[in-house]
């Protein structure tokens, strides 16, 4: 990610509809999707091998789907901070074709604050650079400090 350091959200700033700033990543490459390959294990050709995706009616490689999870919880442990997270999914939308420029934000949809910290709930969607296809919608829960 070519973004500056996201600072962790603090209890204070946390309202309803508070969103992050955006992570851009990409233009995806096919060796961005090979390397993932590689270290998730994810040898299925689908990724890797552009000639029999086009065989099987494919318009080439994508990229596995828990490469854009991986990104977005990127963002939760960047956003609200690990050691604040306590739960996180995500649930995979779209194909991310190479070539394409993904956008990551996360917006705050519960807040409330209690006597152990504010427990916060995000939605965090990984977008095309557009907006117009979601490829991944996530969510994460934590606990900041007061």
């Amino acid at each position: 990610m070519s973004n500056e350091t996201m600072k962790p959200l603090r209890a204070a700033e946390a309202v309803v509809g508070l969103t992050s700033p955006v992570y851009t990543v990409g233009p995806i490459t096919r060796t961005d999707i090979v390397k993932y390959a590689g270290a998730g294990g994810d040898f299925n050709p689908i990724h890797h091998d552009e000639a029999w995706a086009l065989s099987i009616g494919l318009p080439s490689v994508f990229a596995m789907g828990l490469f854009q999870g991986g990104l977005s919880s990127r963002l939760a442990s960047d956003w609200i901070g690990l050691k604040n997270l306590t739960s996180f999914g995500t649930r995979f939308r779209s194909q991310v074709w190479p070539g394409e420029v993904l956008k990551i934000q996360g917006e705050l949809t519960e807040v409330e604050p209690g006597p152990d910290g504010t427990a916060v709930k995000a939605k965090i969607t990984v977008t095309n650079e557009d907006g117009t296809d979601v490829k991944v919608q996530a969510w994460a829960t934590g606990v900041l400090a007061r």
